[in-house]
């Protein structure tokens, strides 16, 4: 299983970028994805977080109304689409993928309950 994250980069306040997570080696549709953050220090939190099908999803409230989630399942691929970027948002993000084959609840929330992780990607909002 491999989960290539890329679209992290440097940007100023305000600005937007777009993350991608590429999923190769697991049946895609079969799993959440989620998004978490790591800040030098701290434990990985979660961003946001979306359901195998894309019906249902989480988002952080320091995120709310500024990111989305999204998935493309023929892709294999799940995006986070980042706006007014904001400082604090400066961190590594990973993707992530829970296994979901017959799961009807809403999204993960908690690292521990994701079986694979991508490599991460800086993302750096300048002030």
């Amino acid at each position: 299983v491999q989960l290539q994250a890329s679209g992290g980069g440097f940007v100023q306040a305000g600005g937007s970028l777009r993350l991608s997570c590429a999923a190769s080696g697991l049946t895609f549709s079969n799993y959440g994805m989620g998004w978490f953050r790591q800040f030098p220090g701290k434990e990985r939190e979660v961003v946001a977080a979306i359901t195998w099908n894309g019906g249902n999803s989480y988002y952080a409230d320091s995120v709310k109304g500024r990111f989305t989630i999204s998935r493309d399942n023929a892709k294999r691929t799940v995006y986070l689409q980042m706006n007014s970027l904001e400082p604090e948002d400066t961190a590594v993000y990973y993707c992530a993928a829970d296994l979901q084959r017959g799961y009807i609840g809403g999204p993960k929330t908690r690292k521990d309950e994701y079986d694979f992780w991508g490599q991460g990607t800086q993302v750096t909002v300048s002030s």
